[in-house]
């Protein structure tokens, strides 16, 4: 299916228009009635995620999905504004990006230092989820001191030799490429010897091993690299300038992780303070003032976290750099998804200690 037939010229209306005519052609009309009926709660008793998954090509195939990307890399090369336009028409659909490590972490890094060759090969499929993403970057005796890591790239040749362990890897079990951060020379300063490559998971020398959480889930994987080959073409960047680019890695996924919610699908609470909202009204438990001014506490700090993080990509558009604001986001969404879980648990009681699968895509 072609891309929608929009550009830097078009005005709302046309972008409204052009969206809205592509919803009522290609997503599938059960989904379309439940949005309209009851909004993501319907969607997700409408939609499996396996439905969403299998329908995401043709969502990517419109350009929707990275709007303001170039079109040979899976956009149409809108605006920014222009694409906030396409996100107000889509918004009650709720039509997710999948693959949102490779979105916001590999490629930043790509379109900051790939190569033309690199972007094309890698971003399209990207886009359609048909290649999961994943990054190799902490490892058991570098965490926080990222840049102290021991995983080696030894060159040969027209190739590199990758050995190391890496921990606490997202999704790493799903997943079919990595960027991976290696020691390619040791005689230097620690963030001065590093390089960034561009790792197949299924290369020979590869072993995923998962991490499971207490109730079975995984999520988290250690990584372990046993002399794993890695083509020269797959290197991201100069050699020995691995922390610069990481960081364009970093400051994507700390805008990621810092996103307006501040929940997931498999959380007890659900996506948002406006989700745990509702839970409170079927519980009978929204007249209760402390649990109304609970509510409205998280609430209020959700929305003063979307204005930052709507600070950064402003600054961003403008051509700067996120600064500190992305990583403020980061640690403040952690403990506010604490305390709206917490919340969550109080106003579920016992239930809270086990409950269905969402089921919904696309979240």
């Amino acid at each position: 299916m072609a891309r929608l037939a929009l550009d830097r010229t078009s005005s709302s209306a046309e972008i409204n228009a052009a969206v809205a005519g592509w919803v009522d052609e290609h997503v599938p009309q059960a989904w379309q009635d439940a949005a309209r009926r009851g909004g993501r709660g319907a969607i997700r008793q409408a939609r499996s995620r396996a439905d969403y998954e299998a329908w995401y090509p043709v969502f990517a195939d419109s350009g929707l999905v990275v709007a303001t990307w170039p079109v040979e890399y899976g956009g149409i090369d809108l605006s920014a504004a222009q694409a906030r336009v396409a996100e107000e028409v889509l918004a009650p659909f709720n039509l997710g990006r999948l693959n949102p490590l490779g979105l916001s972490a590999v490629a930043p890094p790509l379109f900051a230092y790939g190569s033309e060759e690199q972007r094309l090969r890698f971003l399209p499929p990207l886009v359609r989820n048909a290649e999961k993403w994943c990054q190799l970057l902490s490892e058991p005796g570098a965490g926080s001191d990222l840049a102290s890591l021991a995983t080696r790239a030894v060159r040969d040749g027209d190739e590199w030799t990758l050995s190391g362990q890496k921990v606490w890897t997202t999704w790493a079990h799903l997943s079919d490429f990595a960027v991976c951060l290696a020691r390619t020379d040791p005689a230097v300063p620690k963030r001065k010897g590093l390089t960034y490559f561009i790792v197949d998971l299924h290369s020979p020398g590869v072993d995923v091993r998962p991490l499971r959480h207490i109730g079975g889930e995984v999520d988290f994987n250690e990584v372990f690299l046993d002399g794993v080959r890695v083509p020269d073409e797959h290197r991201l960047g100069p050699v020995g300038e691995g922390w610069r680019v990481a960081n364009a890695t970093l400051t994507g996924e700390r805008q990621m992780v810092s996103g307006a919610g501040s929940g997931g699908v498999d959380r007890i609470g659900g996506a948002g303070a406006e989700r745990l909202l509702r839970r409170a009204v079927e519980l009978g438990r929204a007249q209760d003032p402390v649990v109304r001014q609970q509510l409205m506490a998280l609430y209020s700090e959700e929305r003063i976290r979307a204005w930052t993080n709507e600070r950064v990509r402003a600054t961003l558009r403008a051509g700067g750099t996120p600064g500190p604001a992305a990583s403020i986001g980061k640690v403040h969404g952690a403990s506010l998804n604490q305390r709206l879980q917490l919340l969550a648990a109080d106003l579920l009681g016992m239930a809270s200690t086990a409950w269905p699968t969402a089921g919904g895509g696309g979240e």
